[in-house]
């Protein structure tokens, strides 16, 4: 991985995963893609490689690579806001984007490794196999989808690998605001003194995965043993009220949860990834349980000396 591309590489999980490529392999040159629309600088403190500020559903960002060797592309560019209801936005940025990226590593014979999403599965109220997609709940998990199917079509030609990441959360999604994890926007809440406020009656459960364990899944998904797409999640779930629990331990607070109505009719309720088929794919264990994750998170990152970065919403 002498020539990366990462793209995405300013918001949450591409700028870990940059960072993550750069400390661990010194002498790769790392070109990070991204408009900075819902990203920030701030992710990308010590980066020292290229930065290319477009968005790649365009083409002149990729004038400026055409001539430079590519050993891997690693597309975590998206759209991730579930709330966004412009359906054609979503799907010109999220799939013409990919189409783009794939033209382009044909062109250089280079392995993809992208993010898709467990939006791809809908409402399911068991363990989420990787045959269980193509019923998402809104636009955004059908993006996803087609750029499952796009990557298909293009499997032939070269290594492409989809990850079908679940709840992500931890350092560097603070720019994130209301679209960041609710793990992250309760942990906010309750440092700042508030009772954390969660959908009624805190019941639904979700695959709350640690981004430090989604980006050793998506740098291992190179040494794939096949073209697949898989699961990246903890294969656990947890409720709002476990996670308010979780908290009030790491915090030694007692803060009781404020119940409100669901304001979102395409919302799902469960999640929880099922992992035999990434275990056998491309090696991938998550190292963090969503209560170690945690701990880690709020008290190395939310309550640092760099806390006040950490929690703007």
């Amino acid at each position: 991985m002498k020539n990366v591309i990462v793209t995405g590489g300013a918001g949450f999980v591409g700028s870990n995963l940059a960072l993550y490529l750069q400390g661990h392999f010194p002498d790769s040159r790392i070109i990070v893609v991204d408009d900075f629309r819902k990203s920030s600088f701030k992710n990308l403190e010590g980066f020292k490689g290229d930065v290319i500020a477009s968005n790649v559903a365009g083409r002149e960002w990729i004038e400026a690579v055409k001539l430079k060797k590519i050993d891997a592309i690693f597309h975590i560019a998206s759209i991730t806001d579930t709330t966004v209801m412009d359906e054609r936005k979503m799907m010109y940025d999220n799939v013409e984007g990919f189409r783009n990226i794939l033209d382009l590593a044909v062109g250089k014979s280079a392995p993809v490794v992208y993010a898709s999403s467990a939006a791809v599965y809908g409402s399911q109220n068991r363990r989420m196999e990787e045959n269980d997609g193509g019923r998402p709940n809104n636009i955004y998990g059908f993006s996803k989808w087609v750029m499952e199917s796009l990557a298909a079509a293009y499997s032939s030609k070269i290594k492409v690998v989809g990850l079908r990441y679940f709840n992500v959360f931890g350092p560097g999604e603070y720019h994130k605001g209301l679209a960041a994890s609710m793990i992250y926007q309760l942990a906010v809440q309750m440092i700042e003194g508030k009772r954390p406020r969660i959908f009624k009656w805190g019941e639904q459960r979700r695959d709350f995965v640690y981004v430090k364990d989604v980006v050793a899944a998506t740098v291992g998904a190179l040494d794939a043993k096949e073209n697949a797409v898989v699961n990246v999640g903890t294969g656990s779930s947890t409720s709002f009220n476990e996670i308010i629990e979780i908290l009030n331990k790491v915090l030694n607070s007692a803060r009781k949860p404020v119940y409100f109505d669901n304001p979102y009719g395409f919302y799902q309720d469960f999640t929880e990834a099922d992992l035999s088929k990434a275990k056998a794919v491309i090696g991938y264990e998550p190292k963090y349980t969503t209560a170690l994750a945690i701990e880690e998170y709020v008290t190395k990152h939310l309550l640092s000396k760099d806390a006040k970065l950490q929690v703007v919403v």
